[in-house]
């Protein structure tokens, strides 16, 4: 196993798309993360209100665009061997494809956890000073709550990117498959206020946003069932996957 990891690791990063796509994802996630916070804060100085989550505002940005960026990783790790041919090859090196599937998500998976956290925490830090120079409340990164929801937001965008695995393996086509993962993560929670409540509260993607939340709210499921419901919809999905792959011509 450990071969196949660092054979994918290097498939991984020779993408030419992989280094710019990560770059551009840090650099627009900081910047729409601190417009979102002084939004915001701006509402907030208009007609001050309880309930305010300084966390939750200053990482709301990224539930954005990032979540495209380690998607489209997600798909490519899939997709673009099958674009190449060299899904042929890669079963040839290793023929027990849940073993190799399992590589490319834990490659994917992985490298979204580390950049997902890397931008959670640039996002916060950059955003707080947006919120306070319209006199909103701010948080530290040592309050309650705030450093789980650093990990949490880089845990949930780990996840969405484990969703463009499993819609790689699903489709084998790109456009496929990032169609299936912007529905699933954007177009969705958009249409959410058109639907009955319990939508927003059950969507899997919708339920992890959670944990980026540190004022409580008894509408929605808590931070951890959350998150838990949307890694329990992607097992699913990466099942539905393997059993796919593992049983269509390459």
């Amino acid at each position: 196993m450990t071969g196949t990891l660092r054979s994918e690791w290097t498939k991984m990063h020779s993408l030419r798309s992989t280094p710019v796509t990560v770059a551009v994802a840090l650099v627009l996630a900081v910047g729409l993360g601190m417009l979102v916070a002084r939004r915001f804060g701006t509402v907030w100085a208009e007609s001050p209100a309880d309930g305010f989550d300084p966390v939750s505002s200053s990482l709301f940005g990224l539930f954005i665009l990032a979540p495209l960026a380690v998607g489209a990783l997600g798909v490519l790790s899939v997709t673009s061997e099958y674009a190449s041919g060299m899904i042929r090859t890669s079963l040839w090196a290793v023929p027990r494809r849940g073993r190799l599937l399992a590589a490319k998500a834990l490659v994917t998976g992985g490298s979204a956890l580390v950049v997902g956290v890397v931008m959670a925490f640039g996002t916060f830090v950059a955003a707080q000073p947006q919120l306070g120079r319209s006199g909103a409340p701010q948080a530290a990164l040592g309050d309650p709550g705030v450093l789980r929801a650093i990990l949490g937001t880089g845990v949930w965008l780990a996840g969405v990117a484990l969703c463009g695995v499993a819609f790689g393996a699903l489709f084998r086509a790109t456009a496929g498959g990032f169609a299936a993962l912007v529905a699933m993560v954007l177009v969705a929670p958009l249409l959410a206020g058109a639907l009955p409540p319990w939508f927003g509260k059950w969507w899997p993607t919708m339920a992890g946003r959670q944990i980026a939340s540190t004022v409580p709210d008894p509408a929605l499921l808590g931070p951890y069932q959350g998150l838990g419901l949307m890694y329990a919809t992607i097992a699913v999905l990466l099942a539905l996957s393997y059993a796919v792959f593992r049983t269509r011509d390459a």
